[in-house]
């Protein structure tokens, strides 16, 4: 990855079938949601946000490191549980191997993070909890339900989303950088977010819309030191996510998001309507979307998590020197 972080190191799809050994997973959950990674060798931090035990295979080369961030009401660990075949064909793709002269670009395999949302929410947040005759202390109750930001009612303003932000970026920090994003429902909408946010010249344009409105949401806090150590992300990927329509955030939007993208859509759809998906698909250069004959949920079918996965190979699976062919090698025979 070009980035200044220390070394933690048309689409054409296809899969690379190796054993299965040594994927990395990392859950990231604040300290108020509990011991959660207590079975993923987990060890608490004073900061709030606990990190994984010491890496196994692989542990000391170069890992491809991916953003997962989960849905609204969901938390790390849940989307983890949720996306665990898509996890399996990921590791397929990028086995953790020696270090090769001519195709080594990801060695140590692949470190997948789930951070949690900041947001916990209650049940009177949550789409479909029925406050007819509830009582007010039952509404405030806590729930293992988190969210990026909330939607203020009568709006589309985010309200918390600096807080869910700053989350992401200290996940960011916390792993020396990452290479690409994948996000469910509002957590696709924050891949969007993110992948704009690292990509060069954003902060310009940011404050660009601030001058002329001052309402216009601006260019986070730590965003600007922490691109320029990470970098463009080499890819994004929504599952069954959005664009945030209101004005105030046209920033992460115009100009498109420059980075890879990739959008996938269930058809059945009824959480997040088509043309909101849509809507992002149009906000990214090349407006790549795949459809899945399905409804709001990340597909684990083979065929479609084999489509996402040629995907991330397409955009992260680069030849670090020219490859050579027998006749052209410099060999003592």
């Amino acid at each position: 990855m070009p980035n200044g972080f220390p070394a933690s190191p048309a689409l054409r799809f296809s899969i690379t079938r190796t054993p299965q050994r040594g994927i990395i997973t990392k859950y990231l959950t604040r300290s108020t949601v509990g011991n959660r990674g207590s079975k993923s060798g987990m060890s608490a931090s004073t900061s709030g946000v606990a990190t994984p035990a010491e890496d196994g295979v692989g542990s000391g080369l170069r890992k491809l490191k991916i953003l997962m961030l989960h849905g609204y009401t969901q938390s790390g660990p849940l989307f983890h549980a949720k996306t665990r075949a898509l996890e399996k064909i990921l590791h397929k793709a990028f086995p953790p191997k020696p270090i090769s002269p001519i195709f080594s670009s990801y060695p140590g395999g692949v470190h997948l993070l789930y951070p949690t949302a900041p947001l916990r929410l209650v049940p009177a947040d949550i789409p479909g909890y029925n406050v007819e005759g509830a009582e007010d202390e039952g509404m405030k109750e806590e729930t293992d339900a988190w969210g990026w930001w909330r939607r203020e009612t009568g709006s589309a303003v985010y309200s918390g989303l600096e807080d869910g932000l700053r989350t992401i970026r200290t996940t960011i920090e916390d792993a020396g950088g990452v290479d690409g994003v994948i996000g469910f429902s509002q957590g696709g909408c924050a891949a969007a977010f993110v992948a704009s946010l690292l990509e060069p010249g954003r902060q310009d344009t940011f404050e660009k819309y601030k001058a002329k409105d001052s309402s216009a949401f601006g260019y986070p806090e730590g965003w600007e030191e922490l691109q320029k150590i990470n970098g463009e992300l080499k890819f994004g990927v929504s599952y069954s996510g959005f664009y945030a329509p209101d004005e105030i955030y046209k920033g992460f939007f115009e100009p498109k998001i420059r980075t890879k993208f990739l959008s996938v859509i269930g058809s059945l759809d009824s959480v997040v309507e088509e043309h909101r998906s849509k809507g992002l698909v149009e906000r990214t250069e090349g407006a790549r979307v795949v459809f899945h004959p399905g409804g709001h949920f990340v597909p684990v079918g083979k065929d479609m998590a084999s489509v996402v996965v040629g995907f991330v190979r397409e955009c992260c699976l680069v030849k670090d020197e020219k490859e050579e062919s027998v006749e052209d090698m410099d060999v003592p025979f």
